[in-house]
């Protein structure tokens, strides 16, 4: 049976995973291979390097840096809270479900980056677009999770709040909310990573400052390793922000069993128990029914 690794063993795999890949991207680059795939199109990780290095110490990346997480934060904390409160109200009211169910899903399967042009004729400035496309892109996850967490809860929960004379809102604050947190963190997560992908591609249509924008303008001016400064900055703190909400929930789950897996043998199957033999009568039982014989 092999033992697990401790978390420094751990965190040192991680980061031996993440140098093999840059060199392999270094080697590939550097050397100009071209078979199927052309990297000598591709900057070195050195280039890369050197670029990030010179926009770290200009104000343009930083106030970049800014609008986009702004831009992100606030869609996010608006889809968190309507989405979640949209859910439970779908999920606990019938009358919630037949009047809004069938906007949402009408209007869910549509890309939110493919309301751009709706955000542009409907907002008087881009930044209030871009903050509404981030928010459409995390509603959804949130939402949908939300609903199925608060129906997927048994009911024996919130009949023993009723029997012990608790109303509505208890019902919502003691079973409810708390039941349907784990699944509610799971929508949040996605809704995160999705509200990234989009207000990236709403910069790049749309924007004036943002990851997004610049990146698109480092592409249009042939300034590749500029572009995978963007993409870099883009995956770092779409992991970022990811994990916080992981952390988050993992917090407020906290009476949650958590379960980890061990690699090991199988259990083997308990062999069946062999029945007793049945005991042997002796002598003295013979002549006790022998007795009872004569007795009747």
């Amino acid at each position: 049976m092999s033992r697990p690794l401790p978390k420094a063993g751990r965190y040192a795999l991680r980061a031996a995973s993440l140098a093999v890949a840059l060199g392999v991207w270094q080697l590939l680059t550097s050397l100009d291979v071209d078979l199927w795939l052309r990297f000598s199109q591709f900057p070195t990780v050195t280039e890369v390097a050197s670029t990030f290095a010179d926009r770290l110490s200009g104000p343009d990346y930083w106030t970049d840096l800014t609008d986009s997480l702004t831009r992100i934060l606030t869609g996010f904390l608006l889809a968190a809270v309507l989405g979640v409160a949209t859910g439970v109200l779908i999920a606990r009211s019938r009358l919630a479900e037949d009047l809004l169910g069938p906007v949402l899903e009408v209007v869910r399967p549509i890309p939110a980056i493919a309301l751009v042009p709706v955000a542009i004729l409907l907002f008087p400035s881009n930044e209030q677009g871009i903050v509404f496309i981030t928010f459409t892109a995390a509603f959804f996850p949130v939402l949908v999770s939300t609903r199925h967490a608060v129906r997927a809860l048994t009911p024996v929960w919130e009949e023993a709040v009723l029997t012990m004379g608790g109303g509505r809102w208890r019902i919502l604050a003691s079973v409810v909310l708390p039941g349907a947190l784990p699944g509610i963190f799971g929508g949040l997560s996605v809704g995160i990573g999705v509200s990234w992908i989009c207000v990236i591609s709403a910069e790049m249509i749309s924007g004036q400052y943002g990851v997004g924008y610049r990146t698109w303008q480092d592409y249009t001016v042939v300034d590749y390793a500029g572009v995978f400064v963007g993409m870099v900055t883009i995956g770092v703190l779409g992991w970022l922000t990811s994990t916080a909400v992981e952390l988050l929930g993992r917090r407020l789950t906290r009476w949650l069993p958590r379960t980890s897996y061990v690699a090991g043998p199988r259990p083997r199957t308990p062999r069946a128990a062999t029945p007793a033999a049945p005991l042997r009568e002796g002598p003295r039982t013979e002549a006790r029914e022998a007795r009872d014989e004569h007795l009747v």
